[in-house]
């Protein structure tokens, strides 16, 4: 009995040690998030939001987000089915490569859009012959929003569908299912935690981002200013304003991540808490 008092009595300082790290860190980052509710009133953010500035943005990411979103399901989907059922060194090379949005800074995938697809970029050529420019226009927020956070629904998608057992897909295949059927009616239904938690990650990146969007699109108020670059224009003149978009925009994101990472997929995903199949 008392060789085990030295062990507990060493492991408990190590437990609170631990303790006291996590809670000192995640203080550490969620307090900026609260500093941003907590350091004005409701009445205040009602007031500046009242700005002049604000419902476009708002309108403007709403509308680019939810574009972005939907190619990003249609076509991001069959591609991380393709990905996570290929076994080829390119498929892995093509993962990879689509993962470096990620890493990289904004402004250097506003430079890249501006020489794929601006006026001088590759295939600037071309959208100028058929009487169309993206560049610093609407479709160049959608174009921003779908190279920098399509990738984070690639990912989860990905290794969500890696998790699909095959004898279930076999099994659909030998009851007559087409390729096509069972992918719709076995894979995506097994895999939709992660897709919906990839889809959440997706859209609030969208919502949020900014680097790649000022360098592409530009920051022009009711055309192509969303609600981060709004949020940038408004330090410059009004933090009052800039504090309110901010609000706004967390609590968007809040209810984004919650109604798609949360009930949706409590009800919906195929999956217990401890990873068996129901």
């Amino acid at each position: 009995m008392s060789s085990h008092t030295p062990k507990n009595s060493a492991t408990k300082p190590a437990s609170l040690l631990v303790r006291a790290m996590a809670g000192i860190f995640l203080v550490f980052l969620l307090l900026p998030l609260i500093a941003i509710g907590t350091t004005t009133t409701p009445a205040e953010i009602l007031t500046a939001l009242k700005d002049p500035l604000v419902w476009p943005a708002v309108r403007i990411s709403i509308v680019t987000t939810a574009i972005s979103f939907g190619i990003t399901l249609a076509f991001g989907t069959p591609l991380s089915w393709l990905l996570a059922r290929s076994r080829s060194r390119w498929a892995r090379a093509c993962e990879s490569l689509l993962e470096l949005p990620i890493v990289l800074p904004p402004a250097v995938i506003g430079v890249a859009l501006l020489l794929a697809y601006g006026r001088r970029g590759w295939l600037g050529g071309v959208f100028e012959s058929l009487g169309w420019s993206p560049g610093f226009s609407l479709s160049a927020v959608i174009f921003a929003q779908l190279v920098v956070a399509a990738p984070f629904f690639i990912q989860s998608a990905t290794a969500a569908f890696r998790q699909v057992d095959d004898e279930l897909l076999i099994v659909a295949r030998t009851l007559g299912a087409s390729p096509m059927r069972t992918f719709l009616r076995v894979a995506v239904p097994l895999a939709l935690p992660g897709l919906l938690n990839g889809a959440a990650l997706m859209w609030a990146r969208a919502l949020g981002e900014f680097g790649a969007t000022l360098f592409f699109a530009g920051n022009l108020s009711g055309r192509t200013q969303t609600m981060p670059l709004a949020i940038y224009a408004a330090l410059e003149s009004d933090l009052r304003v800039a504090q309110a978009m901010s609000v706004l925009l967390v609590a968007v994101a809040i209810l984004l991540l919650s109604a798609l990472r949360g009930p949706i997929a409590a009800k919906f995903g195929p999956y217990r808490h401890n990873g068996e199949l129901q």
